[in-house]
Order: C-alpha cells, then structure tokens, then sequence
C-alpha cells in the first residue's frame, strides 16, 4: 500500500518537537511511522494486534 495517500494522523500527546509516531488506520489494520523519519517507510499490523496494543497502553501494561 502507498503510505503517502493514507490518513494519518499525529499523536495527541505530541510537543510539536518531532519526536512523536504517525498513525493511520485501514480496514486492514493500522500503519504507523516515526514523524522524523517518513521516508523510511511506515510498519503495519493487524487490527486485532492493534487494538491488543491500544488495550495494553490504556491499562497501563507497557510501563513508562
């Protein structure tokens, strides 16, 4: 999939400084990528990895 014509969409939590991920869901999953560094590429999982994931962050499963 060409990650230039997804919808991403910046972190809440972002300073504005850079350092923050890109997100971009699909029906297929979601796509996320490092602000600072776009032309790498973006990584993509399933939707049921992606919302384990949510699901750990929101518990507070994944530490500081």
């Amino acid at each position: 999939m060409d990650s230039s014509t997804l919808p991403w969409k910046v972190s809440t939590y972002s300073t504005g400084n850079g350092a923050c991920v890109e997100v971009a869901r699909t029906p297929s999953g979601a796509h996320f990528r490092d602000t600072k560094d776009r032309p790498r590429g973006a990584a993509a999982v399933a939707p049921a990895s992606w919302g384990a994931f949510l699901g750990a962050v929101k518990a507070g499963a994944l530490g500081a």
